[in-house]
């Protein structure tokens, strides 16, 4: 049966495997056991054989690595719920980290972002991204692939160097902008951004992947300092969608999802996102159900997360909030509001009285048809509920089958290295060919080899026609173009 068992109320209440992907919510207010319904449904998608990914933002999410106890509380937990069958299990978990402490690394290039996510890392305005927009153009277009910030300051600095013809060409670009740019590449890098951008890149396979049972890995991205950067954190989480989306196949209609992505603290996702931003996350995670995967958001309040997205998510568990300020009873009303309707319960009383571990749940039944809301005593967890030791997710992170493909990073040759060559190229022809054009001068030619060198207002000079054959080298090795989507990632179908 691909179905999860998420707890009872007047009736016992699953989260059905042919829905999963129809998206969900799981809301509610500090302590009301939003991470132990969190962790109930994420080993649920592994016993199917469903691949996840999650954020542990407080640490307390690895302990899906390991078996549970059935303490006192647990079983008296089971014993209202009837629950006859529950044994303590440890799930398959692979622990991922940005900065590789208490996980793999988990790295991305420059040119995989693209411009629009990362303009939002360096929180740059309109006109700044536009400029770093056009420094992304000239690079696709010359098929230099910009892995780190070491390419990323070095295209920056090309495009200043040659703003007046790249204006020309591609709009305006002003060297005060790229000042801001290089400024924020600055900061990030001294905040540990340069830890995240590089090779070997995250390759999506290694989140796809079973065990030898056939569950389904658990992905745990370790984010207690991550969450501290919420900008990078949520962009980072954005990237991830926008890649999945781009590049996974259409499936259509599954009778499980091929992977469920669980976006913990999901208001940072929306904070000072622009329209059009905002446009672009409606429309991946409308068309992201396609390709089979399935994204549940986690936060506070149900108005966290924008009505046209709320209305997509069709599997909710909303725990208590409380109603101390105006704002808290209008989103106790909001969330009333949008629960499908059950005669037998005051949904806008019952969201203020729920105890630790309930929750009001609706789930998608037969026929995409919602559950009307249930009171509902959620099952405990069959892993340990709470954090792990140093040691316990050491073992872990040394049995992981993927460990030796990310924790040693590259550095092959890209942008950098490509115009760096260029510009050692010129700074030795250049002197050369001013003191040839010296002695030729002299013989009554000199103007014709510097019409040669530097080229004149009908055709380029030799230094010019080098360095675009320096991009054009580089273009043939890294690719002859780029193709990017929605977002802004790159298109690897």
């Amino acid at each position: 049966m691909n179905d999860i068992y998420v707890g009872k109320g007047d009736q016992d209440v699953y989260l059905l495997g042919k829905y999963a992907n129809r998206h969900g919510l799981i809301a509610g207010a500090t302590g009301t056991g939003k991470s132990v319904s969190l962790m109930v449904l994420a080993e649920g998608f592994s016993r199917l054989g469903v691949p996840v990914f999650l954020a542990d933002v407080k640490g307390d999410l690895a302990g899906l690595s390991q078996p549970g106890q059935a303490s006192d509380k647990v079983q008296n937990r089971l014993k209202k719920l009837g629950v006859k069958d529950w044994s303590a299990q440890a799930n398959p978990v692979v622990f991922w980290d940005l900065y590789g402490k208490n996980g793999h690394p988990v790295r991305t290039t420059i040119s995989e972002m693209g411009a629009p996510l990362l303009a939002r890392v360096f929180e740059l305005n309109d006109t700044q991204e536009g400029v770093l927009t056009v420094a992304f153009k000239v690079a696709d277009d010359n098929g230099l692939l910009l892995l780190d910030l070491d390419d990323l300051r070095s295209m920056l600095a090309f495009v200043s160097e040659n703003a007046k013809e790249i204006s020309g060409k591609y709009g305006l670009v002003s060297t005060q902008s790229i000042g801001a740019i290089q400024r924020a590449v600055l900061c990030l890098e001294q905040e540990g951004g340069d830890q995240f951008f590089g090779e070997p890149a995250l390759d999506l396979a290694d989140f796809m992947r079973r065990d030898l049972t056939g569950r389904g890995v658990v992905n745990v991205l370790a984010a207690e300092s991550l969450i501290h950067k919420p900008r990078l954190y949520a962009t980072f989480l954005l990237w991830m969608l926008s890649e999945l989306f781009e590049n996974l196949p259409e499936v259509g209609d599954v009778e499980v999802p091929k992977l469920v992505f669980f976006f913990d603290e999901a208001h940072l996702l929306f904070a000072d996102a622009p329209d059009s931003l905002r446009q672009r996350i409606e429309q991946v995670v409308r068309l992201i159900r396609s390709k089979g995967v399935g994204v549940y958001f986690i936060s506070q309040l149900p108005d966290d997360v924008p009505d046209q997205v709320l209305g997509q998510l069709g599997n909710r568990l909303q725990h208590a909030l409380r109603a101390f300020t105006p704002r808290d009873q209008k989103a106790v009303r909001t969330a009333a509001e949008t629960f499908p309707p059950n005669k037998r319960l005051n949904v806008a009383e019952i969201i203020t009285q729920l105890g630790v571990g309930e929750a009001l749940v609706t789930t998608l039944q037969e026929g995409g048809v919602p559950l009307p809301v249930e009171r509902t005593l959620i099952v405990p967890p069959h892993c340990r509920i709470g954090a792990i030791s140093e040691q316990e997710r050491a073992s872990v992170r040394q049995l992981s089958p993927i460990g030796g493909k990310y924790d040693t990073a590259v550095n092959r040759e890209s942008a950098h290295e490509r115009l760096q060559q260029r510009a050692e190229a010129m700074a030795i022809a250049e002197p050369k060919a001013k003191a040839k054009a010296a002695t030729q001068e002299d013989e009554g030619i000199g103007g014709l080899v510097k019409d040669w060198l530097f080229g004149t207002s009908r055709r380029q000079g030799a230094l010019e026609a080098m360095a675009k054959s320096t991009l054009r080298t580089a273009g043939n090795q890294l690719g002859k173009q780029i193709l990017r989507g929605v977002l802004g990632s790159i298109m690897k179908r």
